[in-house]
């Protein structure tokens, strides 16, 4: 018996060994800085009249634009899981596995954790229109909540694409990147000489995927093969290249903005944070090797969807509960605010946590995945859309309640589409 926790605990190990865990370090370092980001978002306070005041506090600030040139981590969340997917496809492959299982999985982690908070947000709207509340308040708070939501339909989309993107990588690695490449461009000039933003959507789809396929190449151990002094070129000429494209382009000096729809920065970006992270891959290695910083990534890497879904919901609760009680409030961008962010985010995090306890089963792999009998491709396309129509939507028109409702639908019969079955439950 006394044998048993040592095996279990060096089977764990050698699990760990086989990982790169600063790919899992910067996951939960992006979702992280992702809630501070939208915590610093929501200004809701009192002036010096003891009015309320409901501003984007951060968006005002002289250095914000500049800030996002380092901030924005998204184009590095899509990297890591481009790098997780060509991972997790060369181990399918070792098993047998096929294209149709890939998507499954990837549809069921993002679907799953995304299906409680699209109930509970149709329920919130639904009551908060039944109930008589101010609907520009309303739509004020469920836009606020909902713009995190754009990222389920792109990356669920970019994921089920990843299969053939990796054969095409695999046939002419650098061809694919300069077709991507030249794609994004084509759009972006279409949207921005058009004036047209819906026509910049279609890069939804091809600027991620084009950062995914930078994931690919982080994993073929191309950015790993360059000196430090070649990384630290890219990033130099990344951002140099950054700044004499944006004015000339016309695009936005906020990387933010650039998200809404994604542009070629994104990209340029991605590229990037790539160079940076393998630079600074031994001193995060090493860091990763200390057993706080493992435990501290494993316990926010297993409920990672949750935070990400849950934190811009339970800001907006505490802040009305700030509202309702009698409690002070400081001015938005005073330094009393800027102070109070620290214990605010602390407070964020805890009340996911106490969500977490119950939600977290929505992360785990569901049993009915590995059942012998599937469906086929064709069905599972249809879930991996049916799942991102509705963030998508909510993304060009923002949050409401028919679209969390379509939410809720969508989400619940992609979720059944996908469910295997026992072989004994099938007819001979």
């Amino acid at each position: 018996m006394s044998g048993r926790p040592d095996a279990a605990a060096g089977a764990l190990e050698q699990r760990l060994a086989s990982r790169d865990l600063t790919l899992d370090l910067a996951r939960v370092a992006c979702v992280l800085l992702v809630v501070v980001i939208h915590l610093l978002f929501v200004g809701v306070g009192r002036a010096a009249d003891g009015s309320l005041v409901i501003e984007r506090t951060v968006e005002a600030q002289p250095w914000f634009a500049g800030a996002t040139w380092i901030g924005d981590i998204m184009p590095l969340f899509f990297v890591v899981g481009g790098f997780a997917a060509m991972a997790g496809w060369q181990s399918l492959e070792r098993r047998g596995g096929d294209a149709n299982a890939f998507v499954r999985t990837r549809l069921a982690r993002l679907a799953r954790p995304a299906l409680p908070l699209f109930v509970f947000l149709a329920v919130a709207l639904a009551a908060a229109w039944a109930v008589g509340a101010d609907p520009v308040l309303v739509d004020t708070v469920a836009i606020g909540i909902g713009s995190p939501l754009w990222f389920l339909a792109a990356y669920v989309l970019v994921q089920a694409l990843a299969p053939p993107m990796i054969r095409l990588h695999r046939l002419a690695p650098t061809e694919t990147m300069l077709a991507l490449a030249v794609a994004v461009i084509a759009v972006d000039a279409t949207r921005l000489l058009s004036g047209v933003e819906l026509l910049g959507l279609p890069n939804v789809v091809l600027v991620w995927v084009a950062v995914q396929q930078v994931g690919f190449w982080m994993h073929d151990g191309w950015f790993r093969a360059r000196s430090p002094w070649t990384l630290g070129l890219i990033v130099v000429v990344g951002f140099v290249s950054l700044y004499t494209v944006v004015p000339l382009a016309g695009y936005s000096w906020s990387m933010l903005s650039n998200q809404y729809p994604p542009t070629l920065p994104m990209l340029v970006l991605g590229v990037v944070q790539a160079g940076l992270l393998t630079l600074l891959h031994r001193p995060l290695s090493a860091l990763m090797r200390t057993k706080a910083a493992r435990g501290v990534v494993w316990f926010a890497g297993s409920r990672l969807m949750t935070i990400y879904l849950w934190h811009l919901p339970v800001i907006m609760i505490l802040v009305g509960v700030q509202l309702l009680l009698p409690i002070p409030l400081p001015e938005p961008g005073a330094a009393a605010w800027w102070l109070t962010r620290i214990p605010v985010f602390l407070l964020v995090l805890l009340v996911v946590w106490l969500l977490s306890l119950w939600l977290v089963r929505y992360e785990r792999s569901p049993a009915h995945l590995v059942d012998p009998v599937h469906p086929g491709m064709g069905v599972t396309s249809a879930a991996v859309v049916l799942f991102a129509v509705a963030p998508f939507l909510i993304m060009v028109f923002g949050l409401d309640a028919p679209l969390a409702l379509l939410g809720v639908v969508g989400t619940t019969l992609a979720i059944w589409m996908i469910r295997g079955r026992r072989a004994s439950l099938v007819a001979p």
